[in-house]
């Protein structure tokens, strides 16, 4: 097939895997798409890419034999697709993008969303209030026999590579180290299991037919709500940086996201500060300097 994969998307891959093998899945994505297309059932056609997309998969709007529209979602293996599957197939549409097929290894046939509508184009307090309203419909009981990870065991692989960013920065040691600690205190007893997004924020959440609004792109995962959250709370960092009260919005996004959810102030203040310190390290290490201390910055009024 004859496309260009979005830039973003070509970015992201490079920095994820390196851009050797980058290349080479990207390389070998027209061949992937002939045969996801195939197996996805007969008479689904292309319309064209999802652009500017996401930055783990690249994503066809297509349409059906019957001319209903679908999308057509490619991921390498790195972004563990059948894991995605099996929590969209869990939820079954209930606060998410429907599972309706598949296109075999790494390819998931989805109800098609209107890609460029997400939350983020409402005002910050009604985005919000739907990204709340949308999380609490994903948090449901694992399904029996499952294989996601728990949070304490992804959290455990960013460890290292948060510490390696402060030796290599000795100014970031204290903020690594409030969040390693954060880190310690909340695995030390998880209330709770249930099935999480994993990386829930409102541009995971986006316009659909069906209901007005669902999420999409899950890295699933299995524990408590507080760490689901805690992306979210970070949202529109760049706005909250360049206000001059951001801070004391920032604190008061943990107040209201906490209690309007009942989950626990603490917890959700701590997998914030977490989330914050390993995002801001992670994009740094990676060269995204704004981004990194975007992030870092909002952790540091926590």
């Amino acid at each position: 097939m004859g496309f260009e994969p979005p830039q973003r998307l070509v970015r992201a891959l490079g920095e994820v895997y390196g851009e050797s093998a980058a290349a080479d899945w990207l390389a070998q994505l027209p061949a992937l798409t002939e045969e996801s297309l195939s197996e996805a059932g007969p008479g689904l056609t292309v319309e064209r890419v999802a652009a500017p997309g996401g930055r783990s998969s690249l994503v066809l709007l297509a349409r059906r034999a019957d001319g209903s529209p679908a999308a057509l979602k490619i991921a390498p293996a790195g972004a563990a697709p059948e894991l995605e599957r099996a929590a969209l197939a869990h939820w079954n549409g209930w606060g998410a993008v429907q599972l309706i097929g598949s296109g075999g290894d790494g390819a998931l046939l989805l109800e098609r969303l209107h890609p460029e509508v997400s939350l983020r184009s409402l005002p910050e307090a009604k985005a919000l209030l739907e990204a709340a309203g949308t999380v609490r419909r994903l948090w449901v009981e694992p399904p029996a026999g499952h294989s996601f990870e728990t949070v304490a065991e992804r959290t455990g692989r960013c460890l290292e590579p948060m510490r390696a960013a402060a030796a290599a920065d000795p100014e970031l040691e204290p903020l690594v180290s409030a969040a390693l600690s954060a880190r310690a205190e909340l695995v030390a007893h998880s209330p709770e299991v249930l099935l999480l997004h994993g990386n829930f924020r409102q541009s995971k959440v986006l316009a659909g037919e069906r209901a007005p609004w669902l999420t999409v792109g899950p890295e699933p995962l299995v524990g408590e709500r507080a760490y689901d959250l805690a992306r979210l709370v970070r949202d529109r960092v760049d706005d909250l940086i360049a206000s001059p009260g951001g801070a004391v919005t920032a604190r008061r996004r943990i107040r209201k996201l906490a209690d309007s959810l009942d989950v626990d102030r603490e917890r959700l203040h701590g997998w914030t500060l977490f989330r914050a310190v390993e995002s801001g390290t992670r994009a740094l290490t990676v060269g995204r300097r704004q981004e990194g201390e975007l992030s870092l910055e909002f952790a540091g009024w926590l």
